[in-house]
């Protein structure tokens, strides 16, 4: 019987190490994933493509509230519909003007295009 339990444990600690080193592989590909969907050369520019993501869009949050004071509008409605039309239009700027520090300006050029034949329903 020690045999056998002996050998249980011993599988038990086998599965949880191919089950660690799969969630591991499993973290490390979602990085993989990008960077072949945006094709690009490696892991540390799409981290940099990430980053200008976030700053970028944070800094488009925080120059759309500072113009929006500015316009003192009442109605909450109007505020919220004038507010997304105006984040929208500030995004690709907030992004491309981030994107030249990090060194993703051609990236962000490209992305911003084909953004943009989509939303005009031009595939290329």
């Amino acid at each position: 019987m020690k045999r056998c339990c002996k050998e249980m444990d011993q599988q038990d600690i086998q599965n949880k190490k191919v089950n660690s080193s799969e969630s591991q592989d499993k973290d490390a590909g979602w990085l993989s994933r990008l960077k072949n969907k945006w094709q690009v050369g490696n892991i540390l520019q799409v981290v940099l493509i990430l980053c200008t993501f976030a700053i970028g869009g944070s800094m488009c949050g925080y120059f759309g509230k500072k113009l929006m004071n500015l316009m003192h509008l009442e109605n909450k409605f109007i505020w919220a519909i004038v507010y997304v039309l105006l984040v929208t239009i500030l995004w690709p700027l907030c992004v491309l003007v981030v994107s030249i520090p990090f060194g993703q300006f051609r990236f962000f050029k490209k992305y911003l295009a084909k953004m943009g034949r989509r939303i005009a329903g031009r595939k290329k």
